[in-house]
């Protein structure tokens, strides 16, 4: 698909009913998700264990558009072609998971996927411009990876105007991950975001059976950030 800056809503998985995964990102695209965001944790990296390549490819079949796979492992390189195989169209990899982030995302792209790089909140952003050429999207951590439901932390809305103006006319996405709410999208996109991740912010109100809270809390959530 073209590259495009209108906003972009990426609903987390991790937020879903674990049980009903294939009808629930099915339900989130029906009720007008962009993205689907599917958060892989590996209890070492992070302090949370999720899932791990079969677990993807069982929910690509489910979902029609594109499928945003958020690898907060260590070490991830071995794993990027699983996770490709899998169904993937984009595969975020973390700034401080390994020490050749270069070959990190030639990997991603050698196998056939968009790559990401995702920043932690305390991480400064010294290396992105020696790795602009490799990256298609910008993944702003705005809390600790590893649990959902926790709040954004302010002052990384200035490490997103600071990225914006980095990026500057190169197609790059920037991806804010974590506590986004009804009462920041607005902030966070004035700043520069054009895809914003959210979960709890999704789900509540709703299940694979009464959908149409993903609808509208997907609809309020774009609003806001157009605000």
């Amino acid at each position: 698909m073209p590259f495009s800056r209108h906003l972009k809503i990426a609903p987390s998985i991790l937020s879903a009913d674990f049980a009903n995964f294939g009808a629930e990102c099915e339900a989130i695209e029906a009720q007008g998700a962009d993205w689907v965001h599917v958060d892989v944790m590996d209890g070492h990296f992070v302090p949370n264990l999720t899932f791990g390549p079969a677990t993807c490819a069982a929910i690509r079949p489910h979902i029609k558009g594109v499928m945003d796979v958020h690898l907060m492992i260590a070490p991830v390189d071995p794993y990027i072609a699983a996770f490709a195989k899998s169904g993937a169209d984009h595969l975020t990899v973390h700034l401080e998971s390994g020490p050749h982030v270069h070959r990190t995302l030639q990997a991603i792209r050698a196998n056939g996927c968009k790559a990401g790089l995702a920043i932690n909140p305390a991480t400064g952003i010294e290396p992105v411009p020696y790795l602009l050429d490799d990256i298609d999207i910008l993944n702003v951590m705005t809390v600790n990876p590893g649990f959902g439901g926790q709040k954004l932390i302010p002052a990384m809305v200035d490490k997103v105007r600071m990225l914006r103006s980095m990026v500057a006319d190169r197609p790059i996405h920037i991806q804010i991950d974590g506590g986004v709410t009804l009462g920041n999208a607005a902030l966070l996109v004035a700043a520069g975001a054009d895809v914003l991740v959210a979960g709890n912010a999704i789900f509540q109100g709703g299940s694979v059976t009464a959908p149409a809270a993903y609808g509208i809390n997907i609809a309020a959530l774009r609003r806001a950030g157009h605000a």
